[in-house]
């Protein structure tokens, strides 16, 4: 099952701390979550301007997260991200270590970007309704890997 997510999330060069995901899958399921033990007083201004005004403040747990898109993605997903690497990343320590991912789980994600990258194409015909929102950027994600592919 083909899972495309996004991640907004705190970072300073040393640390990625999640704020929210979103994901979607084929048959047009979504998962949209906060992270309740994020530290938002640590927000860069950029996270602050665009990121933090997307988001409700209803928040739940790292652990209630790992849970959820465990339950979500299944046993055999397939991840696609933009830009995915921090995505991937911050998606991964919901678990641990690339070693504790769940059974079944790849240890890598595929990256849209880099699909555009290989088709020579710089910017995507798909508007997104609200960017840097975690949910919204995936169902982004969703549309433009469809259209590319087809």
């Amino acid at each position: 099952m083909k899972i495309w997510f996004d991640t907004e999330f705190i970072e300073d060069g040393k640390t990625i701390d999640l704020l929210s995901i979103g994901m979607v899958n084929e048959a047009g399921d979504k998962l949209y979550l906060e992270n309740a033990d994020c530290d938002r007083t640590r927000a860069s201004d950029w996270v602050r301007d665009n990121v933090l005004p997307h988001m409700s403040g209803a928040g739940v747990s790292r652990k209630h997260i790992a849970r959820s898109v465990k339950t979500f993605a299944g046993g055999n997903p397939e991840f696609w991200a933009y830009y995915a690497d921090y995505d991937w990343v911050v998606l991964c320590q919901l678990y641990g270590t690339m070693m504790d991912l769940p059974d079944g789980w790849p240890m890598y994600c595929r990256d849209l970007k880099q699909v555009m990258d290989d088709l020579g194409v710089d910017k995507s015909p798909i508007e997104n309704a609200t960017e840097h929102n975690a949910l919204s950027d995936a169902i982004w994600t969703k549309r433009t890997h469809e259209f590319f592919a087809t």
